[in-house]
């Protein structure tokens, strides 16, 4: 059984490290700081955290303001609210004049559960990958999630880092290092290769595991930087395996399997399968019922490979 960890509580725990370190950063939130764990940093440096109530976009402008002046600012919300309700401040006061505020959501994906589809942020990474100057990232873990936090202040402009609500399996150790733009191979395998993101990273090493009893080996690649993506990752990838799968917990329309899409297409076109939600919106039940029903689980991932091969 795997260890599991909640990516937030990781991101809330560095927060406070890095505020130790540099007192420029300075921390955002829209009312719902309990839920996105930047309350533990709150109550380490309450002068240097600001809560807007429910006011997502009031928020993003000040986060600008924040960043004119030198600061590096972290502005956090639920994925829906940090995504889709503030794109025309985040595109034209945080991405158009690149400015150094890192968004960093929680609550994304259908893995948000019984809050169902009003609150299940299925077309976020859609949204912000679209934006120029705009990086994005969705960690695999707690682990990568602390990483993740880490690198974005030690580069200047406009990050979108993507939190779970749920616990995740840990896929990484503590040395692990992460670098921004980088994919990295977790499995290596000649039949088929398999991309995921997220906590769709850890079903897809289980899916690796059960191809291997078969004689099926794949490669896993955890593809948590989706801009700028590792096009030369996904190009040597189609070209050593000659298939791909791509795994997000979000719509297969402009996510992951999209990005991926584009750079095979371009590149090497071999052919490929896309695990997410499909072209609809999610509904109320656990997040277990939820990757079950929209085909999501590493029984899923087995199949798709079966049937490219």
């Amino acid at each position: 059984m795997a260890e599991l960890m909640v990516t937030r509580d990781a991101y809330g725990k560095t927060l406070v490290k890095l505020g130790q370190e540099n007192q420029e950063i300075i921390v955002l939130d829209a009312d719902c700081s309990s839920s996105t764990r930047t309350s533990v940093f709150r109550e380490a440096f309450p002068d240097r955290f600001i809560n807007f109530g429910v006011a997502e976009a009031n928020m993003i402008g000040f986060a600008a303001g924040l960043a004119t002046c030198g600061k590096i600012v972290f502005a956090s919300t639920f994925a829906v609210f940090g995504s889709s309700r503030v794109f025309d401040q985040v595109r034209t006061s945080i991405a158009w004049p690149k400015l150094n505020v890192k968004i960093v959501v929680t609550h994304a994906g259908i893995s948000v559960g019984e809050d169902g589809a009003s609150h299940q942020a299925i077309e976020d990474i859609a949204l912000m990958r679209s934006l120029a100057n705009m990086t994005v990232i969705v960690p695999a873990d707690g682990i990568e999630t602390e990483k993740a936090i880490i690198a974005c202040t030690k580069v200047p402009g406009p990050f979108y880092i993507r939190l779970g609500r749920a616990k995740f399996p840990i896929v990484f150790s503590n040395d692990y290092e992460f670098k921004i733009g980088q994919g990295i191979i977790l499995r290596d395998g000649k039949d088929a290769t398999i991309i995921a993101i997220g906590l769709m990273v850890f079903e897809a090493l289980q899916a690796a595991d059960e191809l291997k009893k078969e004689g099926i080996t794949v490669r896993v690649i955890n593809m948590s930087t989706i801009k700028p993506i590792d096009k030369e990752l996904i190009i040597q990838a189609a070209q050593d395996t000659r298939a791909i799968v791509t795994c997000e917990e979000h719509s297969i329309i402009g996510g992951l399997g999209s990005a991926v899409a584009e750079v095979l297409v371009e590149n090497c076109p071999v052919p490929m399968k896309r695990i997410g939600v499909p072209d609809r919106f999610g509904f109320s039940a656990t997040p277990d019922e939820l990757l079950e029903r929209f085909g999501m689980k590493s029984t899923h991932i087995v199949k798709a490979v079966k049937e490219i091969l």
